[in-house]
């Protein structure tokens, strides 16, 4: 495999890092701001928004640059995002840098498998696609727990500091080593995007993937309070415990493949947003005892993060069927779908515990989950 597939996993890494470490700093960066729990939360949700937003807009907006071009453009400005966070004099300017470093990683999840498939021979396409999204899930098992403790140690700019050193790190690789001759994919326009947005089908499978995403972010943007206010777990525990989460994400990932694989997406669908719900449900109980909580975290990171092979796989076989001149389209708008539920469910989330109680977050996710159920179909 080329080096240059290296740089491509640590962008992966850097870029994943960063969009989930602020989960298990909520409670730290609420005090330090000075503002509520919702309002640190929204940082979460505006982030998921420039995702939604920079996938496919900026995405056909650079449809004539060489791959190359944009990689650097767009780990430039995540790069700059992540440097504005860690100086951020105030919560509205750390805002700015959440929305700006979401628009790059919209973009470079859009343009990331065509170059990884550049750097190879055919028949290693999907391995290379693989390595780059290795990236991601070690993020989620290593990168967030690690960017936790290092918010919680040495301050939450601190984390921004690194993220935007592993960023450098990747932009001066991806400078050296990416051949500037990449092959040109046919350039993504908008109205292929529209094009896409007119087929019922494909619209109800990014309704479910925003519910079920919906359903989980309303009750896990808010799981260090929870774990802290609740639970009674000191501050240091919180990324040990997201490293549990981690470890069951990764095993989730794979789970679900198998059995998106060996029963069909929309059967595996139906299993893990059930499970999903009733660990969300559960988690109302034995959010009061650490023990049990973990348990139950562990359980919910593989229901969590299970659906997301069964989704992406649903989504192309109907675009196959609908749109078969803009399959990759239709698979870009679904990780728009995403990070629309995110940005929802962690809004959604904000005004429970602004109204309510933070306890009220998980058994509303596991309804939005169950409407996600409901729309499953063959």
């Amino acid at each position: 495999m080329p080096i240059a597939l290296l740089a491509l996993t640590l962008s992966a890494f850097a870029i994943g890092t960063t969009e989930f470490v602020i989960v298990g700093l909520i409670p730290t960066m609420a005090s330090d701001l000075n503002v509520t729990l919702p309002s640190a939360g929204l940082l979460v949700s505006l982030y998921a928004a420039g995702v939604a937003i920079g996938a496919p807009l900026l995405t056909a907006l650079t449809g004539k640059w060489q791959r190359k071009q944009v990689l650097l453009a767009v780990m430039t400005l995540f790069v700059a995002g992540n440097l504005l966070a860690w100086q951020a004099p105030n919560y509205n300017s750390l805002i700015i840098a959440r929305i700006i470093t979401g628009l790059a990683h919209g973009v470079f999840f859009s343009i990331g498998s065509t170059i990884a498939t550049g750097l190879v021979t055919k028949e290693k396409a999907a391995s290379a696609i693989a390595i780059m999204f290795t990236g991601l899930t070690v993020a989620l098992v290593t990168g967030v727990p690690l960017g936790t403790y290092i918010g919680q140690t040495m301050g939450w700019q601190s984390t921004f500091l690194v993220v935007a050193l592993l960023g450098m790190i990747a932009l001066i690789g991806s400078a050296i080593w990416v051949p500037g001759n990449l092959k040109q994919p046919p350039e993504t326009r908008l109205s292929a995007q529209f094009k896409v947005l007119t087929q019922p089908r494909l619209i109800l499978v990014y309704a479910i993937t925003a519910l079920g995403y919906g359903g989980t972010f309303t009750a896990f943007t808010y799981l260090a309070p929870i774990l802290e206010n609740v639970t009674g777990f000191s501050a240091h525990w919180i990324s040990l415990i997201l490293l549990v989460y981690g470890v069951s994400v990764a095993i989730g990932n794979i789970w679900g493949g198998k059995m998106a694989d060996r029963m069909g997406p929309v059967n595996a669908l139906k299993i893990i947003f059930t499970g999903l719900a009733a660990i969300l449900f559960v988690f109302n109980l034995t959010a009061h005892h650490p023990v049990a909580a973990v348990i139950t975290i562990l359980v919910w990171g593989a229901f969590a993060f299970g659906n997301v092979p069964g989704l992406q796989v649903y989504v192309v076989t109907l675009a196959e069927k609908c749109t078969p001149d803009s399959v990759d389209v239709a698979s870009g708008l679904n990780i728009a779908a995403f990070n629309i539920g995110i940005a929802f469910g962690s809004w959604g989330g904000g005004q429970i515990v602004a109204h309510s109680n933070v306890m009220n977050t998980p058994w509303v996710g596991a309804i939005i989950v169950l409407l996600a159920l409901a729309a499953c179909r063959t």
